[in-house]
C-alpha cells in the first residue's frame, strides 16, 4: 500500500488549491477527507452542510453489468457503516463555499446533469500527477494518505474508523495505518521520557 511522501503531497496540495476545478476539489475531498474514489463521483451539494460544516456520506456511483454492458447508476453505499457523516476541515470549507458559488451541476464534482464516472475521474487525476512530476500513485492511495496522517497527527483510532466508514477500528488499522519509523521514534518518545 503506498501513500503520498511528504514532498508529492505539499506539491500536489499546494497546485490544487491554487487551481480549484472540479477534478482538482475532488482530490482535496480524498486527501482531506478520506473519501472513497465512488462516494466522491456521486457526491451531490445537498449532501454538504456548510452551517454546520458536516458531509452527508449516502451515495455512491457503481459499475453494473446490464446484459452484457456496464453501467454506471448511483446506488447506496454497500455497508450501513459506510453511510455516515465527515466533518469538513477548515481548510476545505473555504474552498467549498467558493465552488457552490461557482456550480454548475448538482455534482459537486461534475460540470454536467449527471456525475463522473469513477473511471473518467481516476484519468484525469493521473494525468495531474504526471504534469506536475509526481510518482503515479493508485487513487485509493490518496485515502490511506488522509488516514496515515491523521493517526501521525494523534487522530484516535475510533473517530478515523468511523470517518473512513469502516465497521470496526481493525480494519482501519490492519488496512490504512502504516506508520513510518519517525511516528513510531515521536510514539516510543513519548512514552520513554
Amino acid at each position: 500500500i503506498h501513500i503520498l511522501k511528504n514532498a508529492d503531497y505539499n506539491k500536489l496540495t499546494r497546485y490544487i488549491t491554487a487551481n480549484i476545478n472540479e477534478t482538482n476539489l475532488g482530490i482535496l475531498f480524498a486527501l482531506y477527507t478520506g473519501l472513497r474514489i465512488g462516494e466522491i463521483c456521486a457526491l451531490q451539494w445537498e449532501n454538504i452542510d456548510f452551517k454546520t460544516r458536516v458531509i452527508h456520506i449516502k451515495s455512491t456511483v457503481s459499475r453494473i453489468n446490464n446484459n452484457g454492458k456496464t453501467e454506471y447508476i448511483l446506488d447506496v453505499p454497500k455497508t450501513k457503516s459506510s453511510i455516515r457523516d465527515i466533518p469538513i476541515p477548515k481548510k476545505l470549507l473555504a474552498i467549498l463555499k467558493d465552488s457552490f458559488a461557482k456550480r454548475k451541476s448538482e455534482f459537486v464534482i461534475s460540470q454536467a446533469d449527471s456525475f463522473v464516472i469513477p473511471r473518467t475521474f481516476e484519468y484525469r487525476y493521473h494525468k495531474l500527477l504526471n504534469e506536475l512530476k509526481i510518482e503515479s500513485i493508485n487513487f485509493h492511495s490518496l485515502r490511506h494518505t488522509f488516514a496515515t496522517n491523521c493517526i501521525s497527527n494523534g487522530m484516535d483510532v475510533k473517530s478515523l474508523s468511523e470517518i473512513l466508514g469502516h465497521a470496526n477500528t481493525n480494519t482501519t488499522l490492519q488496512i490504512y495505518v502504516h506508520p513510518s519509523m519517525e511516528i513510531k521514534r515521536r510514539q516510543i518518545d513519548k512514552v520513554i521520557q
